[in-house]
């Protein structure tokens, strides 16, 4: 029993604690000094990469110039009355001889019209016609006369309005024609309208304007032609088939 109760087994020297408690306080002191430096280091870099950003961001708003836009398309208004064309009118309706230029959109074609208060619907000259179907609608490939000149053809492709029942008058027989729609103009006046497709070859002009445009727009004055004027663009854009 005396053995176990001996100093040597439960304390330790005086001495020796103190050297302890004077190596840990030194350690921690070594610790905060090594934390306050790498919290400094790590403000400084922080500060050191903003300051860069700040330059590159100031470079690049000082090399890169803005976008700018191309000033707007200023349209030449028409001005004289030949340019906007030309066309009297009474109770609002233009006046039209028997006889008229007409001029077709698109391929910006100038014909001689006969007006014909007599015809149902209107009619040009329409050759190689052809039927087809484009996204689920009956469409026709036909080719129309350059005014003008006796060999040359402009092909179009317009979706089938409707077709109508056509009666010779020399016969019994019948045929049935692909009716389109057309943008047109006769004087200062523009419209969309329906033609049939026909084989004019025989006749005098290429197109007859009817009573489905006549119909409350124009009116006829049998005793003139080419009452109206077409804009001077159209006539020095388009064959006029003034050769013809």
């Amino acid at each position: 029993m005396g053995g176990c109760t001996a100093d040597r087994y439960l304390m330790v020297p005086k001495d020796n604690v103190d050297d302890v408690r004077t190596s840990v306080k030194a350690q921690r002191a070594t610790l905060v000094t090594m934390e306050e430096n790498a919290t400094l280091r790590h403000e400084k870099l922080l500060s050191e990469e903003a300051r860069n950003t700040e330059s590159i961001l100031q470079a690049i708003a000082t090399q890169v110039e803005k976008p700018s836009c191309p000033p707007p398309e200023v349209k030449q208004e028409c001005t004289t009355e030949k340019e906007r064309g030309r066309a009297d009118r009474r109770d609002g309706k233009v006046i039209v001889g028997q006889v008229e230029r007409f001029y077709l959109a698109g391929p910006g074609l100038v014909y001689k019209a006969r007006i014909d208060s007599g015809a149902e619907t209107s009619s040009i000259y329409g050759r190689n016609i052809e039927q087809f179907e484009r996204d689920g609608n009956n469409w026709v490939r036909f080719e129309v006369p350059v005014p003008g000149t006796e060999d040359d053809w402009v092909t179009m492709e317009k979706e089938i309005s409707r077709t109508v029942k056509i009666i010779q008058a020399s016969s019994d027989d019948s045929e049935r024609r692909a009716v389109v729609k057309l943008q047109f103009a006769i004087g200062d006046h523009q419209q969309v309208a329906e033609f049939t497709l026909a084989d004019r070859e025989n006749l005098t002009y290429d197109v007859l304007v009817g009573r489905n445009i006549l119909r409350d727009v124009m009116l006829i004055d049998v005793g003139q032609e080419y009452a109206t004027e077409l804009p001077s663009s159209y006539l020095d854009n388009g064959n006029s088939g003034d050769n013809e």
